[in-house]
């Protein structure tokens, strides 16, 4: 019996200690329980975690574990999380992406996440978190991007963030944080993007920052900084923002006032503050080339006594002192310009964060993507393959955004902004930083032409389209790492032309008369001019008309959307579209024989649009074509307009749709012809 004891125990300790993982996994649920109590106290959006299931199955919202079964991304971006965070988190070591931005979280940021030492990205911008920024920060040696912004944080930055070494963006914004910028930033020495902006920031920026090679974006508009700008920075031409801080100056920078004798006497006697009062002894105007050197004007024996001078002398100084400082600028402007050299604005994407292959396997395995921002323009090989297509990088650089406008705009692609989605496509609605309402299609680069020059091709045709009854594309967005492309439209806020139809009786948004009127006709202007070939452009055939595809404006004026898209598509994206427009009946039946597009296909569609108008219904049946053919207006027109309708207009509208969706594509009406019909029938 003693010897059965003594094996059950043995058994028993040789299992304690031989799943160390299943023991680690039960801590960490825990660990999750107690953060789902904090993030969501009220149970609302965080249903999935449960205490008896298991993070590493993907029954946990948002959550991925890495190859050891351990949990490594918390991805709750925009769910509407109104709670705390938790100092739980802390226990969930092997946490290398933790990103709850846009929620309404309050509180302040817990000093316990010093002790996620492998966390990589923070991401806890747009909230409502108060507090100061923990010192303890730099303790997380591997962060590599830490989001704040757009919070109520106060306090100064602490100096311990120049501890941490592979940091490559930093972005406080939008906050309320006050002191001093301090000098041990510029220790960081692979940071590439720092937003200071819109705080309260004072004193001078650090010469340290000036030394950061990798520094690409410098934001600090907004604050109360003064002095001299450090020269270092004047490389990063239009990377450099430092707009309404009054009490800065420099020589060099295009948005900055230059700086006078003025501003170094101020500097001098202590109107701004003495020389080096942020900690930082070359900061001084001493180390500043722009500077006239006020110290070794002031060392004379005279300059150290103690009596008064007279206003005679004091204006005798300050001439001298102004006509030294316009010699020793103009000098500096000189060398300047010799020594000027041109900053390109390259941005490489393998700065240690996933390649597109890890990228595709971690979302493969994890239950949400992994975030990985670029502040880049746009996709690197853009550059390269603009020759022999008719672009110019000016041009693609004033229709690029990059990925922090899209993920703003669409706050990180909530699920509260999705207007649609498809196999290969996904469409949100947007806010960009003017306040201007977008709609951002998002394109899988698997879905797009594997051919770069091809897709660029396709892409310089969707901008050169510009016609009133089109969707209008304003820009667009290309993402290595997502592997993603983003397309920018304006947006159309009474939605597309199906949400028109199959209303019932009684129903809001029955449209009248002359709104149908006015989108068959603006419909069939839209396929005009796409049809009509330019300078710049070939004609163009839609291939994929619907009422799906016809948005409604403000006004009620219809825009055709995805016009071009085909051209940025792969073969098989294109043809799988297809099947959805086959079974609503707007696919020509020549394309079964032919399999090709023409613009008799496009006509077609209109035909089967211009039924659905005046019927109101989106499923067209035998009966009503038979009632246009007829003219029995109660079997082809939409009974909800009560026979408030033109019934010659209806009549002959009737017989067009018949006319364009004839069997035979010969038969069918030119697009010209269809206008001038249309023209006809709203002749007085």
């Amino acid at each position: 019996m003693i010897h059965l004891n003594f094996l059950v125990s043995i058994t028993l300790f040789l299992a304690f200690f031989s799943n160390p993982s299943r023991v680690y996994g039960n801590a960490e649920v825990e660990a999750l329980m107690e953060l789902k109590s904090s993030l969501d106290p009220e149970n609302k959006f965080l249903s999935s975690w449960t205490k008896d299931g298991e993070p590493c199955s993907g029954s946990f919202e948002g959550v991925a574990c890495n190859e050891h079964h351990k949990v490594a991304n918390i991805s709750l971006q925009g769910k509407g999380l109104s709670g705390k965070l938790s100092s739980a988190v802390a226990e969930l070591r092997c946490l290398s992406g933790l990103y709850l931005h846009y929620n309404n979280l309050s509180g302040e940021i817990p000093r316990e996440l010093s002790n996620l030492t492998e966390l990589t990205d923070l991401y806890l911008n747009v909230n409502n978190l108060s507090g100061d920024i923990p010192s303890q920060i730099g303790k997380m040696a591997s962060l590599q991007v830490l989001q704040l912004c757009c919070n109520q944080l106060s306090g100064k930055i602490p100096t311990e963030m120049g501890l941490l070494k592979k940091l490559s963006v930093v972005a406080l914004q939008y906050n309320k944080l006050t002191g001093e910028i301090p000098p041990s930033l510029g220790n960081l020495g692979i940071l590439k993007r720092l937003d200071l902006s819109f705080n309260t920031l004072s004193g001078k920026i650090p010469t340290t920052l000036g030394t950061i090679q990798s520094l690409q974006v410098l934001d600090l508009k907004n604050n109360s900084l003064s002095g001299f700008v450090p020269p270092g920075l004047r490389r990063l031409n239009e990377g450099f923002h430092a707009e309404n801080n009054p009490s800065l100056c420099g020589v060099g920078f295009a948005k900055l006032r230059a700086c006078t004798s003025f501003d170094n006497y101020n500097m001098d006697v202590g109107v701004f503050g003495p020389s080096g009062s942020n900690g930082n002894a070359t900061d001084g105007p001493t180390q500043n080339p722009e500077s006239a050197n006020f110290h070794s004007t002031c060392n004379r024996a005279h300059c150290a006594r103690s009596t008064r001078f007279s206003l005679a002398a004091v204006v005798a100084v300050v001439i001298a002192v102004t006509i030294s400082m316009i010699a020793i600028v103009f000098l500096i402007i000189i060398r300047y310009r010799r020594q000027k050299q041109k900053i390109g604005n390259h941005c490489d994407p393998s700065d240690g964060r996933l390649s597109i292959d890890q990228a595709k396997e971690f979302r493969s395995k994890s239950a949400s993507p992994l975030v990985s921002l670029e502040y880049c323009n746009g996709w690197d090989p853009l550059g390269d393959g603009l020759k022999g297509i008719g672009l110019s990088q000016e041009y693609l650089n004033n229709k690029k955004f990059n990925m922090e406008d899209i993920e703003s705009a669409t706050q990180y692609f909530s699920d509260v902004n999705l207007l649609g989605k498809s196999k290969f496509s996904a469409v949100y609605k947007g806010v960009l930083r003017d306040g201007s309402v977008v709609a951002i299609r998002s394109l899988n680069v698997t879905s797009c032409k594997s051919e770069e020059d091809e897709f660029l091709r396709g892409l310089n045709l969707l901008f050169s389209l510009r016609h009133e009854n089109l969707v209008k594309l304003r820009g667009f967005c290309c993402s290595r790492s997502r592997g993603e492309c983003f397309l920018i439209y304006d947006f159309a806020p009474n939605g597309s032309l199906s949400r028109y139809l199959d209303l019932e009786e009684g129903s809001d948004g029955v449209l009248s008369w002359s709104k149908r009127v006015t989108i068959i006709s603006g419909i069939a202007k839209g396929i005009q001019y796409l049809h009509s070939s330019e300078a710049n452009r070939p004609a163009i055939v839609h291939q994929n008309i619907s009422a799906e595809k016809v948005l409604i404006d403000q006004q009620f004026d219809p825009l055709i959307s995805d016009s071009g898209l085909p051209k940025l598509l792969a073969n098989d994206i294109v043809f799988s579209a297809l099947k959805t427009s086959a079974a609503m009946g707007y696919l020509a039946p020549e394309y079964i024989t032919t399999g090709r597009f023409t613009q008799k296909s496009d006509i077609y569609a209109f035909g089967v649009i211009v039924l659905q108008v005046l019927s109101g219904q989106l499923m067209l049946t035998n009966s009503m074509r038979t009632g246009a053919k007829s003219g029995s207006f109660e079997d082809f027109m939409d009974a909800k307009l009560k026979g408030e309708f033109s019934e010659s207009a209806a009549a002959k509208l009737g017989q067009l749709a018949l006319t364009c969706t004839h069997e035979v594509p010969e038969e069918r009406p030119t697009v010209e012809e269809v206008i001038q019909e249309l023209y006809r029938m709203t002749e007085p």
